[in-house]
């Protein structure tokens, strides 16, 4: 049975789907799409997915979106490969409950900050013209008003209020952490390998001011404990072609 994911660099959404399949010990073939050169939004894409977004799990032509469901199909159409998920009625509603707050509360907040660092950067440096006729292939409106507002860039006080939700998960984080290993409970789960992607990897990093390793010593632990999974190190070896002037904050281009 032949797994492909199309997927970009190892950060949030890519990242998200490519630790499971390295966790589970799945082989699969790798296709990396180059999002700084807009392949997302190419035809040859959008016929694999019309949202032009990635990641896309391909599964002997079954065609999987949304990172969320591509890696609750991966514990459901592997049920012998290393389980995900607590498998238990209360240890599931832990971990998709962790899921829909990062999806819901997390994910969003930590990207804005990420497309107005780095993506406003790439947005203002392609002429007039030539923007909008990339803006005009992305098949999604909601993506397409993303591009044109981190061109003009983001708000203040749209960012002041990222920064506060960020650091009201952070604070959250900690707190599930002074009473459990993991996420959603003794198990590490899905919802861990989440909040890893789209915000743990990079909010020490993007956020010096919120002064994590002193202030959050469970969740540096955590972190610690995660990244030295084999897994991890094998996605965080994926390919990366971020320009590295971009890279003070490492972030998935859509």
């Amino acid at each position: 049975m032949a797994l492909k994911l199309y997927h970009a660099e190892p950060v949030a959404n890519s990242m998200k789907s490519l630790i499971p399949l390295f966790e589970k010990g799945l082989e699969f073939e790798s296709h990396y799409i180059d999002l700084h050169k807009f392949e997302q939004h190419q035809d040859w894409f959008t016929a694999i997915n019309p949202e032009g977004q990635v990641p896309v799990l391909d599964h002997d032509g079954l065609i999987i979106t949304h990172t969320t469901v591509i890696n609750e199909y991966l514990e459901d159409a592997f049920p012998d490969a290393p389980a995900l998920r607590p498998n238990t009625a209360a240890g599931n509603a832990r971990m998709r409950y962790w899921n829909k707050f990062v999806d819901e509360h997390v994910m969003n907040f930590v990207s804005m900050h990420g497309w107005h660092r780095m993506v406003g950067v790439i947005a203002r440096g392609i002429d007039n013209g030539e923007f909008d006729k990339l803006v005009e292939r992305i098949p999604l409106h909601e993506q397409r008003e993303k591009w044109r507002t981190a061109r003009s860039g983001f708000s203040e006080a749209d960012l002041a209020n990222a920064t506060r939700k960020i650091e009201v998960a952070v604070a959250k984080v900690e707190q599930q952490l002074e009473q459990t290993p993991w996420l959603a409970g003794e198990d590490y789960s899905l919802a861990d390998i989440n909040f890893y992607a789209h915000c743990g990897m990079m909010v020490d990093r993007m956020f010096p001011e919120m002064e994590i390793s002193r202030r959050n010593p469970r969740l540096v632990e955590w972190l610690d404990r995660l990244v030295a999974r084999p897994a991890v190190q094998k996605a965080l070896a994926m390919p990366n072609k971020t320009n590295p002037a971009l890279r003070t904050f490492t972030g998935e281009v859509r």
